[in-house]
């Protein structure tokens, strides 16, 4: 099992690996000087070439890679100043703790991550992140909790009521819910319900999880701006959700030990929820561990139709203004948290069924 689990975690490493490599040379490669997006109308020859400096852009490309790869990286190689007080050159970006000296002149550190400042505001971009990443959480799980919930529970009895009305209409809802893009879906619920129906509905088109007090006293949580966009972003997995758990429960319920339990007398209902139901959420297990990831990715259009103060919208800001640390940071960051819970659902895999040990 231990083996296993390294196995898991070197893979994780080798994603993350690829992901930062693709997104470091994507968004160096993108037109557009740092240096002027910092500097604005304030650019002259002598400030570009400082902050290209500071920037590490004066270096060449490969240079370049391995100076990001090292700001990424919690255990870092840096150039001592001081060799009784170990100060490095790049201390004033990070909050560290020197471990030991490598050379007379070099040392490693242990830090958080560094990805960089924004060039639009100047901020830690881990701060940036770290403010917007909660709602994005929320809006997320809500969604996923919402989307499991409803599409079990539908993907059952379509199962039981095969070729019903009730069966046929939960498949063509899951086509549509699986065919229709997010943004667009995302449109019609903030119009319909938002605006044509918002008297009967009492919902916004537009708002996030937290609402300023209009005295200026602070701000308090607006509960009903989660319900829009948690409903659009739960559509499409809650479609995939009722289809599979119909075909899986489906070729569960065909299986010979479901039928030696009905033939001992056990009572259907009992028969499917205590031994059918159980086999047959495998795969549901697996689409709500991948999509929780996903969603969070996903979010984007979604936070922006909605005015939801989350990463999404963050990013698509950050877009515009071509404040590509931000993006960068968020990519990767949203990339970390899709590799940690695909290796957590591999190891609780690893541990129900030995068999996934040995692949």
């Amino acid at each position: 099992m231990i083996r296993f689990i390294f196995k898991r975690l070197y893979y994780g490493f080798l994603v993350l690996l690829g992901v930062i490599t693709v997104v470091f040379f994507l968004f160096n490669v993108l037109p557009g000087d740092p240096a002027r997006m910092v500097l604005g109308q304030r650019a002259d020859e002598a400030s570009i070439k400082s902050i290209n400096k500071d920037l590490g852009r004066d270096k060449p490309l490969h240079i370049q890679f391995f100076m990001y790869v090292n700001d990424l990286s919690p255990f870092s190689i840096h150039e001592s100043l001081d060799k009784d007080h170990y100060l490095f050159l790049d201390q004033a970006k990070y909050k560290h703790t020197v471990l030991f000296p490598v050379s007379a002149s070099k040392v490693i550190v242990a830090k958080l991550p560094y990805l960089r400042r924004s060039y639009q505001s100047k901020r830690m971009v881990t701060d940036i992140i770290f403010e917007t990443l909660p709602e994005t959480a929320i809006l997320a799980f809500v969604s996923m909790l919402f989307a499991t919930i409803i599409g079990v529970l539908i993907g059952v009895f379509s199962a039981l009521k095969k070729d019903s009305f009730f069966d046929n209409s939960s498949l063509v809802f899951a086509v549509l819910g699986m065919s229709a893009p997010s943004f667009f879906m995302g449109l019609i619920i903030a119009w319909i319900f938002g605006h044509l129906l918002s008297d009967y509905t009492g919902l916004n088109m537009v708002g996030s999880l937290y609402k300023m007090d209009d005295y200026g006293d602070g701000e308090y949580l607006e509960l009903k701006n989660l319900v829009l966009p948690a409903l659009t972003l739960g559509i499409q997995p809650l479609a995939i959700i009722i289809q599979l758990t119909r075909s899986s429960l489906l070729d569960v319920l065909s299986q010979d030990y479901i039928r030696t339990a009905r033939a001992k007398g056990l009572s259907f209902y009992k028969v499917v929820f205590k031994h059918a139901l159980k086999n047959a959420l495998n795969p549901v297990v697996t689409a709500v561990s991948g999509f929780f990831a996903s969603l969070m990715a996903g979010a984007v259009f979604v936070e922006w139709i909605f005015g939801w103060q989350g990463i999404g919208k963050e990013v698509v800001t950050a877009l515009e203004k071509y404040d590509f640390p931000v993006v960068m940071g968020t990519v990767l960051v949203i990339a970390f948290i899709f590799v940690i819970i695909n290796i957590i659902v591999d190891i609780i895999y690893g541990l129900l069924d030995p068999r996934i040990r040995v692949r």
